[in-house]
């Protein structure tokens, strides 16, 4: 009995397998075809908000290299990566998702997300593929078309301006959320004062009737939800536990070669700025000497043109600050932040002093100082005291700091765009260099035959696996076989 028990079983199971659909039988669990937006949205975010690496403020003369000649310090970078897609990949399977199971607090992401990453890549090479991009899997694209940067940016407008109306009056938690924790509306702030980022970012092409950018920045700051304080700082706030602690944390590069550059030393010295304190390390010899950690004497920098191993005898010689050793000490230093509402504050006073919108430019510029001092007073540990209420407004009051409404444009850019530089140590990403080739502020000091690049070569990928549309790319913006460095694309000419 025991055997035909057995034999009956068997034909059972054999006759419902046969009944199952072999598409379910061969799912592979390590690649499931559906999951919720939230755990797609958790990743995107973490990846999005974190620092973008230190190639940023050696070319924007934060940092030298002391063991080696560090090629975005000397201008001579070269190509770049479309990583960028891959992690537009995964903002595509959100929104899919978001569709599936109509959330459309995640789709209004999505758009986000998308527009932060083309803006990123368009701002990096100049036109690139945006209209067909991310159509493999739909309709088996693998060579999408590059689209002209103007319809990028077009396209980057639009999308922001859609994820804004998803969210008007959308009280959804958005599970997932390591940003604002779910909430819509500080999503929704964000996402419009990136619009305002974005829109700066194209000061030159304000006679462009196609993008109305003075109308549209106007628009945008008078009648949609903006960051109002640093309570809505599109932040990624670090944690002491495994995989999210801060972007540098025991990063080994922070205790070799790289060290302060003697120019954004000079800058933050001759204002006064107790951001120094933060930032940088006293050299050995100003710590052998009992030097205060607020004495402004007891820092110096690297100059970022010399030799490196000019530069690496001064430094072992005990004169060239490190950066501050919490930024690889520190497990929870400051958060990380896209976009803050100190640089929002900045982008205003830009708008204001250039008279697209009708409000203070000063009031802006100050509350932008103020906004940092804030976020410094309330994250960086045992420098609270350098940036209270006291020392933000004796800082105001500094002869290269005070601003005056009557003072020329140029000079005011200069004042604003400063500002915005400084506080832009570890945080931004490019954002401060694109801000210097878009405006010539702060000025970046660069050998004669070194002029600052103003983008990066196409991947070699791109050569080999989408040939057409690249070399047509390239052919269109600068002349056939012109794929270098120091081409001009659209949004600076």
């Amino acid at each position: 009995m025991k055997k035909i028990g057995i034999l009956i079983g068997l034909l059972i199971l054999i006759s419902v397998t046969a009944c199952q659909d072999l598409s379910e039988i061969n799912e592979n669990p390590n690649n499931v075809s559906e999951t919720h937006p939230q755990l797609l949205l958790t990743n995107i975010a973490s990846s999005a908000f974190q620092l973008q690496g230190t190639s940023p403020m050696y070319a924007a003369r934060m940092l030298v290299q002391t063991d080696g000649e560090n090629t975005s310090q000397y201008y001579n970078w070269d190509r770049a990566s479309f990583g960028d897609y891959n992690m537009l990949s995964e903002v595509t399977k959100m929104i899919q998702e978001g569709e599936r199971i109509n959330a459309d607090e995640y789709i209004a992401l999505g758009k986000f997300f998308r527009a932060f990453y083309f803006f990123n890549l368009t701002l990096t090479f100049g036109d690139i593929p945006y209209s067909e991009a991310l159509q493999g899997e739909l309709n088996a694209n693998y060579t999408p078309k590059y689209d002209t940067q103007k319809d990028v940016f077009i396209g980057i407008l639009n999308e922001l301006s859609e994820a804004n109306t998803i969210l008007e009056g959308n009280t959804n938690i958005i599970a997932g959320d390591i940003i604002y924790n779910g909430n819509t509306t500080q999503w929704q702030k964000l996402i419009n004062s990136f619009r305002l980022k974005v829109l700066i970012t194209l000061s030159k092409k304000v006679n462009d009737s196609d993008l109305d950018i003075i109308n549209s920045f106007a628009n945008i700051y008078t009648n949609n939800p903006i960051m109002k304080s640093n309570d809505d700082n599109g932040q990624l706030v670090f944690l002491d536990q495994e995989g999210s602690r801060y972007s540098s944390f025991n990063s080994s590069g922070y205790g070799s070669g790289m060290y302060m550059s003697s120019t954004f030393i000079k800058m933050l010295q001759d204002r006064k700025d107790p951001r120094l304190f933060a930032y940088c390390g006293q050299t050995k010899n100003a710590k052998e000497a009992g030097k205060e950690i607020n004495d402004f004497t007891a820092y110096e920098g690297g100059d970022p043109l010399a030799p490196y191993a000019e530069v690496n005898l001064k430094a072992a010689a005990g004169d060239v600050s490190k950066v501050n050793l919490r930024y690889s000490t520190d497990p929870t230093a400051e958060p990380h932040n896209l976009l803050s509402y100190a640089e929002l504050e900045f982008i205003l006073a830009e708008a204001a002093v250039r008279g697209w919108i009708s409000t203070d430019s000063k009031t802006h510029y100050e509350n932008g100082i103020k906004a940092s001092f804030e976020f410094y007073n309330t994250y960086a540990k045992s420098f609270e005291n350098y940036f209270n209420t006291s020392a933000v407004n004796t800082y105001l009051s500094e002869n290269l700091v005070m601003y005056n409404n009557n003072s020329s444009l140029e000079d005011n850019l200069n004042l604003i765009l400063t500002q915005k530089y400084i506080i832009s140590f570890h945080q931004s990403g490019w954002r401060m260099y694109f801000d210097n080739l878009r405006t010539g502020y702060p000025n970046f000091v660069h050998n004669d035959s070194d002029t600052p690049p103003t983008r990066w070569v196409y991947p070699t990928s791109e050569y080999q696996e989408n040939t057409q549309n690249v070399s047509e790319a390239i052919k269109t913006q600068f002349g056939e076989g012109n794929d270098q460095i120091r081409k001009i694309t659209w949004w600076l000419k």
